[in-house]
Order: C-alpha cells, then sequence, then structure tokens
C-alpha cells in the first residue's frame, strides 16, 4: 500500500497532511490505543487483541 491514501487523509506515519499527528483509535475489545489511526474504517484492535483473535481463529477448525 502506498505511504498516503487517494483522498490524502491518512499516512502510514498515522499523520494527517493539514492538522498534524492524528489520535490513535481504541481496540474494541480493551479500549486500549491502537497503532491505527482514528479514521480507519472497520475493526480495530491493540496488538494484544489482535494475536488473541488470531489464535482463537486459528484453533477454530
Amino acid at each position: 500500500m502506498a505511504a498516503d491514501d487517494c483522498d490524502g487523509t491518512s499516512h502510514a506515519n498515522g499523520t494527517s497532511p493539514d492538522n498534524g499527528p492524528e489520535p490513535f483509535a481504541e481496540c474494541v475489545l480493551c479500549r486500549e490505543p491502537t497503532g491505527y489511526p482514528e479514521s480507519r474504517k472497520g475493526v480495530t484492535l491493540c496488538p494484544v487483541c489482535e494475536w488473541q483473535e488470531a489464535q482463537r481463529t486459528a484453533c477454530s477448525g
């Protein structure tokens, strides 16, 4: 993926071009900050919850 999206609102380092750093989104499970900007669409998980979710789905065969 490119460093910035087509609309120019999100960069790989979590900043937006016009108003500085964008705050991080909260994890939907534990409410800890994630590495994703608040503008990210969809479910955002912190690294710990992401790892736990991957463990659950990998073993649910």
